[in-house]
């Protein structure tokens, strides 16, 4: 038995996030209708991370157990033939079967971006967050700081989550702007469910002087999802690497 591990990228504008659900099309069940076609067998895939509905990944990993003949690269070759042109698998390799694509995971790095201009552009349609008024990026990353380190974020998860340990490291956060274009790179040892969202919300409502950026540890301290900012649109989030 064989144990793959794929790294794929994917548009998610079209999906209802990564896991299987009924009555919706989502990444993975398309990921394993392809791979049924090639192994005549549907293979459990495990993921390294779940994204939402409309929220996309550069490089997103899932690993499987398979027996059949067959070489990484002629893997890919073969799945990648039945894939829609959103989903694209950019490799395989195989690893140690006790590798393991969310347990083996040392951190995790997303990016949010934010088309900061009154003029849209629609190109990046359901691929950034339009967002008109200027932002204090000043503000931004002051606010930013008070955010790093080990914490529990359950301020910054949605009230829906079930995981009892909020407590998550953020390793760092930085904010760059190319021209319109503003990207928030956040790297941690894992991330809650909305995390990433509301915390570019919080950082959002902190430019438009909703929020003081001094008091994001107070917000923080809470522990109260009504103590931070709005959850930021799920069309500018994207699961961007995984560090093993």
């Amino acid at each position: 038995m064989k144990r793959f591990l794929f790294c794929i990228s994917y548009n998610g504008s079209a999906y209802h996030g990564w896991q299987v659900q009924k009555n919706s099309l989502t990444v993975q069940h398309v990921v394993q209708d392809a791979i049924e076609k090639v192994t005549g067998f549907r293979n459990d895939v495990v993921a390294c991370s779940r994204t939402d509905a409309g929220v996309h990944a550069n490089n997103f990993f899932f690993h499987m157990d398979s027996d059949l003949k067959i070489t990484p690269y002629n893997m890919r070759r073969a799945v990648s033939g039945y894939l829609p042109l959103d989903i694209e698998i950019k490799s395989v390799i195989e690893v140690d079967s006790s590798f393991h694509a969310r347990y083996s995971a040392k951190s995790k790095e997303y990016i949010y971006k934010i088309w900061n201009s009154k003029i849209r552009n629609p190109f990046l349609n359901n691929l950034v967050w339009n967002y008109g008024r200027c932002l204090n990026l000043d503000r931004v990353k002051l606010a930013a700081k008070e955010l790093i380190g080990e914490h529990d974020f359950t301020s910054f998860c949605s009230v829906k989550s079930d995981v009892k340990n909020k407590v998550r490291t953020l390793h760092n956060i930085e904010v760059l702007k190319d021209d319109s274009m503003v990207n928030f790179k956040l790297v941690g040892n894992g991330f809650l469910h909305n995390m990433v969202r509301i915390i570019v919300g919080t950082l959002v409502n902190v430019s438009e002087g909703l929020i003081d950026p001094m008091s994001v540890r107070d917000i923080i301290n809470k522990k109260d999802r009504k103590a931070a900012g709005k959850t930021a649109p799920p069309y500018g989030l994207y699961l961007n690497n995984v560090t093993y």
